[in-house]
Formats: structure tokens, sequence, C-alpha cells
């Protein structure tokens, strides 16, 4: 199923920042709003990608995962710690 395309983003630019991405879109043989949807989606993705997963090469996600699966420990001062109140608190 296609998804129409019918909300708009508008933005303001300067002169030098418009000719920079006309120039851009052209040599990549595009139009403009198509070499802007393009760059803007790819830096939304990095954006997103870098707050919500991580990858490892095996050995380390292997290392990774044995760390997690181990007991809990005790931290000295922990309990204490967790049992003062917050200082973000009211």
């Amino acid at each position: 199923m296609a998804l129409t395309k019918d909300k708009t983003l508008n933005i303001r630019v300067t002169e030098p920042e418009k000719k920079l991405v006309e120039q851009a879109a052209s040599i990549s043989h595009m139009g403009m709003s198509q070499f802007m949807l393009q760059a803007t989606l790819r830096a939304a993705e990095e954006v997103l990608a870098d707050q919500t997963r991580f990858v490892l090469p095996a050995a380390e996600w292997d290392r990774f995962v044995e760390l997690l699966d181990r007991p809990a420990q005790l931290l000295p001062g922990l309990r204490e710690a967790a049992s003062k109140p917050s200082p973000f608190g009211r």
C-alpha cells in the first residue's frame, strides 16, 4: 500500500545555504525536495539509531551477554545511596 505524500515541511534558509543545497541536489541528479527529504531522513535515522541500538563484534557480544547473565552482586553503598531522597525530587 503506497502512502500519499500529503504533508509538507517548510524551512527558512539563507541564500548561501539554498545555493549549497541546490548544487548538491543537482550533482546528485535529484530535485531539491527529493534531496532534502533523503538527507533529512538519513539524519533522523542516524540520530534514532544512536539512541536505540548498538552493534558489537561477535566476541564482544558474547562477553556482553555473559555479563548480563551473571548473578547480581551487592555493591557497597548502593543500598544506602538508593535509600536517600533524590536530589532531583521536590
